[in-house]
């Protein structure tokens, strides 16, 4: 363990190379214990950095268009973990008085416990879906499928197929949001994950997260490749980029239509 997070440690001159170590969250013999603390250290991360608001305007925006025809917007997020991205959003959209349904998905029956407890803790009613985003097609639809945080555990080739996945069960869109590989970047997450959590699980993965990440540059390359075309990737404090990506017209009034 000592030889693995040295490899990582941030300094100056570090270099841009993406470099993917095991994420010490993903190890199924990880204490519940220490597993719902880097939760919670996760949680206050991705608040001090407002990861919700990423991919919110765009969300809002459609549940307008959507609710006026007298529906609810479907929002579908996988690889949830917790599930408090989303329910950070179900917060804004109550206050903006908006409709939206939400489906949050995940390969972890312990992480879907704890959306569920959260979605409970601030009266969202959810469902509940566990799936494999990478070994399985979606179990349903949903106008919007979005996803934070999971596609830098991804090679080019399950990035792909995971974008893939994404785009086949979403009628209108397809939201992702992650970290840019960068030394601000890694800079910002070491100091973020110290000042907020003293989770050793959270200290070691935030830095092995950018690490991993893909540039605002891969992934454009990457949504092309996976069918993605005209998606748009744009650069979002703090060190992150956001994909957005709709279907042509005709082609979303075909899917809505089914």
């Amino acid at each position: 363990m000592t030889s693995t997070t040295s490899s990582i440690r941030w300094s100056p001159t570090t270099p841009l190379a993406r470099i993917r170590v095991a994420e010490l969250m993903d190890d199924p013999a990880l204490d519940p214990r220490e597993h719902h603390a880097a939760l919670a250290g996760l949680k206050r991360l991705n608040a001090w950095s407002k990861s919700a608001r990423i991919l919110w305007p765009s969300i809002a925006r459609l549940a307008v268009d959507v609710n006026a025809q007298g529906r609810p917007l479907r929002v579908m997020d996988v690889a949830t973990g917790s599930g408090d991205g989303p329910m950070a959003m179900a917060k804004l959209a109550r206050r903006q008085g908006l409709n939206i349904n939400w489906t949050l998905c995940d390969c972890s029956s312990r992480a879907l416990e704890v959306a569920q407890q959260n979605a409970h803790a601030i009266g969202e009613r959810v469902n509940l879906l566990r799936v494999d985003l990478l070994r399985e097609q979606l179990p349903a639809r949903a106008d919007v499928v979005i996803c934070s945080l999971f596609i830098h555990h991804l090679d080019d080739d399950t990035g792909r197929a995971a974008m893939r996945t994404m785009a086949s069960a979403a009628d209108v869109a397809v939201g992702i949001a992650d970290l840019d590989r960068s030394n601000a970047g890694l800079a910002l997450a070491w100091i973020g994950s110290r000042v907020l959590t003293r989770s050793r699980i959270v200290h070691f993965d935030a830095i092995a997260s950018v690490r991993a990440a893909f540039t605002l540059e891969e992934v454009q390359t990457m949504a092309h490749e996976a069918g993605l075309h005209d998606a748009s990737v744009s650069r979002v404090w703090p060190a992150r980029w956001r994909l957005w990506w709709q279907r042509p017209v005709v082609e979303t009034t075909r899917e809505v239509r089914k």
